[in-house]
């Protein structure tokens, strides 16, 4: 009789780990479940024009702005039943894995607060943050609720940079001693942004700044990356209203200079190139890469050898676009390290990098960073 009901209980826990790894095969290869946060950052486009792909499945709109809302269903064809006017009903009534969040920076903050006690995860469109104090609480939150809180950027998918990150890690140009980030377009007005857009983006409060917090968190971004996490020691700025008949409230020229003890970082941002650029330069002890764009790059490794010319593809299926990349990080095929370019970790260094340029840019002081 012992040995029968060994056999038995041998039997049914075979049979109920079978169900747990079928279970968790099923949950790794269902469709990611997303809400979204917000319409009124142009960025959306992005998610609602993805196209129809399995691996994410949108569930619900949190968009008060209801004549907003009904213009992008026009245009991306989804459903008008998606949106709420309200986001806890949102999250209470589709109950989403994730959310992305395209509302004003400001907004990002009250999106965590919302979302982390659920245990909703949240990935935001860049910066993290309008400012240090917002960036502390919502890592905060994210930690104390064990959510995965994700930053999203365009230059993050570039081949380029990749390759570039490569390159400098495999010392082909010995010891980095300065690294220039441009980032930039004519302006948002110039460019032709939607209203709903320009309205938070030229908001000194809504978005925290002018250029400096637009584009100059695409450059503390990649600088923090390719310097594996270090902070730097302190930033200087100076920003500028070169326009200020067009944009009145908020800088529309920066430039921010991080300093390593070995290594110097300047970062460009503007709405007065003569056209939209996302270019990077590191200068190295024996030679140097340049990022033209996301597929084309030249370096020169050697003071005596010549310059090459590189064309990349596209980097491989996940890593080709942020929510495909959310999907793998949420059903555990992809581990974010802390020090990579979507990491907590890493965007909280930004916003403090920004917070103390819009700081030296009000002083005309050097601010130290503890």
């Amino acid at each position: 009789m012992k040995k029968v009901k060994f056999i038995l209980l041998g039997t049914i826990t075979t049979l109920i780990f079978c169900q747990v790894v079928i279970a968790q095969e099923k949950s790794s290869s269902e469709p990611l479940r997303v809400g979204i946060a917000g319409l009124s950052h142009a960025h959306v486009g992005w998610i609602l024009g993805r196209g129809d792909k399995d691996d994410v499945q949108m569930v619900g709109i949190y968009e008060p702005d209801s004549a907003m809302a009904k213009r992008y269903s026009d245009h991306f064809g989804y459903s008008m039943d998606l949106v709420y006017d309200n986001l806890d009903e949102m999250l209470e009534k589709v109950k989403p894995e994730a959310v992305l969040a395209f509302n004003s920076i400001y907004g990002h903050l009250e999106v965590v607060q919302k979302c982390a006690p659920r245990g909703i995860h949240v990935m935001v469109e860049k910066p993290l943050a309008v400012n240090l104090k917002h960036a502390t609480e919502m890592k905060k939150l994210a930690t104390e609720n064990k959510i995965q809180l994700l930053t999203n950027y365009e230059t993050t998918w570039y081949p380029t940079n990749h390759k570039a990150y490569e390159m400098v890690n495999e010392n082909t140009i010995g010891k980095v001693r300065k690294i220039i980030v441009r980032d930039g377009h004519k302006g948002p007005k110039e460019i032709g942004v939607n209203q709903e857009f320009l309205d938070w983006l030229t908001d000194p409060i809504l978005n925290g700044g002018g250029a400096v917090i637009d584009f100059g968190c695409y450059g503390a971004n990649l600088i923090t990356w390719l310097m594996n996490g270090e902070k730097p020691t302190s930033v200087y700025a100076l920003t500028k209203q070169l326009k200020p008949d067009v944009y009145p409230k908020v800088d529309d020229e920066a430039t921010i200079i991080v300093n390593y003890p070995e290594t110097q970082g300047i970062i460009q941002a503007s709405w007065n190139w003569p056209f939209s650029r996302k270019d990077m330069d590191i200068y190295g002890q024996t030679g140097y890469i340049s990022t033209i764009d996301n597929a084309n790059m030249k370096f020169k490794l050697d003071p005596k050898g010549k310059e090459q010319m590189l064309t990349l593809g596209a980097r491989g299926y996940p890593y080709d676009d942020p929510f495909a990349f959310l999907a793998g990080v949420l059903r555990g095929k992809i581990k974010v390290g802390d020090k990579d370019l979507s990491s907590l970790e890493n965007n909280v260094i930004v916003v403090e990098i920004l917070d103390a340029a819009i700081r030296s840019a009000k002083t005309g002081k050097e601010v130290k960073l503890k």
